[in-house]
């Protein structure tokens, strides 16, 4: 019994990529493409997490004092209107 659905993708200027990947015979059919495209994006969605997982646990360990929320609020607003001063460089 088939467990997934057939559907209908418009890949625009990604259908090239997708044309190449077939005709060099890497890939036989264009769901294969896609599955190997969808099993990149899960590492790569694993591998930031674990980036995020491994900062928040270092921001908690870190011994120095919390800064108020209102003084980085501030300081980003500060950073914002300067930004748009340079106009957004």
């Amino acid at each position: 019994m088939r467990t997934s659905k057939p559907i209908t993708v418009t890949l625009g200027p990604q259908q090239a990529s997708l044309n190449a990947r077939l005709e060099s015979g890497a890939y036989g059919s264009a769901s294969e493409v896609l599955r190997e495209a969808l099993r990149a994006l899960d590492r790569e969605d694993a591998a930031l997490d674990e980036v995020l997982r491994r900062k928040v646990q270092a921001a908690l360990a870190d011994p120095r004092p919390s800064i108020p929320a209102d003084e980085v609020f501030a300081s980003l607003e500060q950073v914002a209107q300067e930004w748009e001063k340079g106009g957004g460089r």
